[in-house]
């Protein structure tokens, strides 16, 4: 029996300006999509944020519970997921919230509307009142808490692991579009291509090589790989986390030190990689409007966090990927509080060196 499987929605592609030299294209493709490490992502249950979720059905006065509203059993699995993938020590920390205007994250259980999630910073694009997650099958039956696992890895910027460039697979083409076609996936050839066949760039890959043990990976019944010459009777991960998931997970969001200071008027250099990231504390010795800015020949995302009760918590950001600006920030900060600037570099170019500074 065909396996059900997870329908990424098609995003649009970035749009980078014209000219852009190839490897700094590839490092604004592969790393938009990752959250600045050190952010607390929140997510949420939609129909259980708000008393509308339960309405009264008609002529019995029961309460009906919304469509998007999982049972408590199947929340229980989606928490127990996010926890294994926060539990590796990550340096992204997961929480749930009941509120979903303080939700990145917003998952519904709709059933017969697949399962899926938008893929990292994508979730940002979603409206408010919106799924940026859903599961469309009862997660409680056996084997589907991959499901969960494999619709956070998505949340946390990971893609479909047969799709890796990586992957040498063979498909036989016409076979794939038949079997996706029929029951219970019922997909269009166009949804099968963005989802299975297509490939991915070198640059959007989880890793340098494929790893069939992924929770990316689906699995597939025989009939439908023609080459390697050992999966034509079937692929069948495991359906948990895979040493590669890990490695992954732990490089893009190593876990967060203490950051160092940053004062008024005194320029940090950053000398940072691609991908790489810098955090940096600020007390504000006064209250009033300050700029955060960075210098030099880069890309990168600057985000301002403001710790509330110890927790950081999303303030502002700016993303100057792939135009000729550097990011500048301006923002008020308000003396007594704790406000933390983290700066991830995507690429730099050029002789001099980046920096950071606010002023």
């Amino acid at each position: 029996m065909t396996a059900r499987y997870c329908s990424l929605p098609r995003q649009p592609a970035p749009v980078l300006a014209p000219g852009l030299a190839a490897e700094r294209a590839a490092a604004l493709v592969g790393g938009q999509r990752m959250w600045v490490n050190g952010t607390v992502l929140h997510y949420c249950f939609l129909g259980g944020d708000v008393d509308t979720s339960v309405v009264p059905m008609p002529g019995t006065g029961r309460p009906r519970r919304n469509a998007w509203a999982g049972t408590e059993e199947q929340r229980d699995v989606v928490r127990d997921c996010f926890r294994e993938w926060r539990d590796l020590g990550i340096g992204l920390d997961l929480r749930e919230v009941r509120d979903r205007s303080e939700a990145e994250l917003r998952i519904g259980f709709r059933s017969g509307d697949g399962s899926w999630s938008a893929v990292g910073r994508d979730a940002l694009r979603v409206g408010l009142n919106d799924r940026t997650m859903n599961f469309g099958w009862d997660l409680t039956a056996p084997g589907e808490r991959a499901t969960a696992l494999h619709q956070i890895g998505h949340a946390l910027g990971m893609l479909h692991e047969h799709q890796s460039p990586y992957a040498g697979i063979l498909w036989d083409d016409e076979a794939v579009y038949a079997e996706l076609a029929g029951p219970p996936n019922h997909w269009s050839r166009e949804r099968t291509f963005h989802n299975i066949l297509r490939k991915l760039d070198d640059d959007e890959a989880n890793g340098p090589v494929w790893d069939p043990q992924s929770i990316m990976e689906y699995p597939f019944p025989s009939g439908l790989i023609l080459e390697p010459e050992h999966y034509r009777s079937g692929l069948h991960p495991p359906g948990v986390l895979s040493a590669a998931d890990k490695e992954f997970a732990l490089r893009w969001y190593p876990p967060t030190g203490r950051p160092g200071p940053l004062v008024p008027f005194r320029s940090v250099p950053l000398g940072l990689g691609p991908g790489e990231q810098a955090d940096f504390r600020v007390d504000p010795p006064e209250t009033r409007e300050y700029t955060v800015g960075t210098f030099g020949d880069s890309d990168a995302v600057v985000v301002v966090f403001e710790e509330r009760d110890g927790v950081p918590r999303y303030f502002t950001g700016q993303d100057d990927g792939g135009s000729p600006r550097n990011a500048t920030i301006r923002a008020r900060f308000v003396k007594g509080r704790r406000y933390v600037v983290r700066v991830r570099l995507y690429s730099s170019w050029g002789a001099g060196e980046t920096a950071v500074m606010y002023w």
